[in-house]
């Protein structure tokens, strides 16, 4: 989802997302530091902007040095909230509470764990055809509705039922934990980046969606691609099942995923009815520029209803369902703490006047290179902080107030940063080792990190060089 990676007691212990957490901030709060102290050594400087804010490359004017006094670096967390961002970083936080409670809600009453149950049930017995459609659920939930974490809390039944098809447990981490990820990195609406993006450099959500469609279908394409040749592989040798003896060891206790029942039967129907018309509301946002801009408040007020109707429908214990609202948005407050941290940056960049010094001078080294290379540069910065700062909102607020004008002066355009942002933000997650929530999975299922990255460094090298001539492609025809 948020990609905070607060996991829940049913997949990590605390620890976990203590330890992750105070790392993120510890890289906030450095980065925080450097830019109060550069104040002292970077001259003040300043652009003339346009109407739209967009600032105009050749009206840079210098000052003299000024440094930051060192309380208001200190401050500047608390003081974000009284900043001209304020607005949006309170419908950002807002946004990311109201979300996390109704997924958590969700988790409790089993909604999400019957609704897939229910779908690849319908399958049978076809191996190709249920990989292919479990990988697509997957995938579709996490680039519409930004779901990560939550998917993996499902990892063992996946496994269970792929094991029961005379699969094995690598193709069980590929259609969830995979897919998963893919999905959310492959985004088309996808409000944890796609709509966080759009919100904060005001740019309609709709604009460039054509493209992000594209590259979810060529994403969706080689995944299953990679995952059938694996079940031909073994298929042939399956001693070539990189988890062949732990298998028939979970082959040998595994038991019967229980039948379906009055209750579930319940809950598919509510939450059938819940994705339905989030599905439907995102694709209207997406096609209707003139609701666009109001996507975030729109999928805020749009899930803390129908999520909390829903859950009032299949909860038993009507009290319950606050309860687990209000739980799912307390998980989420080390991730507003975040926000209000990487926010801050710019707050002290601005405040010192560097921001725009900064600005001109990678403007300077950029002027005259072309745009290929430029967006090369983007994807690799962002790919280089995702293994500091895995939350998608932090770095959003980190990086976008800063890249998005230098990519306008050389003639980039929103959509095409955005893209470059989504793509470097999530794939990483499923092979770089500081990412708690495939730890937890490989955990889940008893897999090595060793075996995992043997069996997906070519996956990603492939989807790194995808990802890299899709990017090339949109600066190409001026996406």
């Amino acid at each position: 989802m948020h990609k905070t990676k607060n996991i829940s007691e049913n997949t990590a212990s605390a620890n976990i997302g203590v330890r992750v957490f105070l790392t993120v901030m510890a890289v906030l709060i450095a980065v925080l530091i450097v830019c109060g102290v550069l104040s002292y050594f970077i001259p003040q400087g300043s652009f003339e902007r346009d109407e739209a804010g967009i600032i105009i490359t050749d009206t840079y004017h210098e000052a003299e040095i000024s440094g930051i006094s060192p309380w208001r670096v200190l401050t500047a967390p608390v003081r974000v909230f009284a900043s001209e961002d304020s607005l949006t970083i309170i419908m950002i936080s807002i946004f990311l509470l109201v979300m996390s409670g109704i997924f958590n809600l969700l988790q409790k009453t089993g909604g999400i764990q019957i609704f897939i149950e229910r779908i690849i049930r319908k399958l049978g017995t076809r191996r190709k055809s249920v990989v292919c459609l479990t990988v697509l659920i997957f995938m579709l939930f996490g680039s519409f509705f930004g779901m990560f974490e939550e998917l993996v809390a499902l990892l063992p039944i996946v496994i269970l039922m792929m094991l029961s098809l005379k699969m094995d447990t690598m193709t069980g981490l590929g259609t969830c934990l995979l897919a998963a990820c893919f999905g959310f990195s492959a985004a088309i609406t996808n409000p944890f980046s796609v709509g966080l993006a759009a919100q904060i450099v005001e740019h309609p959500l709709s604009s460039g969606i054509w493209l992000r469609i594209v590259f979810f279908v060529m994403t969706y394409i080689t995944l299953c691609a990679f995952l059938i040749l694996h079940l031909r592989k073994i298929r042939k040798n399956p001693k070539a099942s990189p988890t062949y003896e732990s298998d028939l060891a979970k082959q040998q206790v595994m038991e019967e995923v229980p039948a379906p029942t009055e209750s579930s039967d319940k809950i598919f129907r509510v939450y059938a009815v819940f994705f339905s018309i989030q599905a439907v509301l995102l694709l209207l946002i997406a096609s209707v520029r003139a609701i666009s801009a109001l996507a975030i408040p729109i999928l805020t007020i749009s899930f803390l209803v129908c999520g909390t109707v829903s859950g009032l429908l299949v909860c038993q214990k009507k009290r319950m369902v606050a309860f687990h609202i209000v739980m799912g948005a307390v998980s989420m407050i080390p991730a507003v703490i975040i926000i209000a941290v990487a926010s801050s940056v710019k707050l002290v960049m601005m405040e010192s006047g560097i921001m725009d010094t900064i600005m001109y001078r990678v403007i300077t080294v950029l002027d005259g290179k072309n745009k290929f290379l430029a967006i090369f540069l983007i994807y690799l910065l962002i790919l280089f902080l995702q293994v500091f700062i895995g939350s998608a909102s932090a770095k959003l607020l980190l990086v976008m107030p800063i890249v998005m004008p230098v990519a306008a002066a050389i003639g980039l355009s929103p959509s095409i940063v955005i893209l470059a942002y989504c793509k470097a933000d999530g794939f990483t997650d499923v092979i770089l080792p500081t990412n708690p929530v495939l730890l937890i999975g490989l955990s889940m299922a008893n897999v090595s990190y060793g075996k995992w990255v043997k069996w997906t460094w070519k996956l990603q090298a492939v989807l790194l060089l995808l990802t890299v001539a899709v990017l090339f492609f949109g600066v190409a025809i001026g996406y």
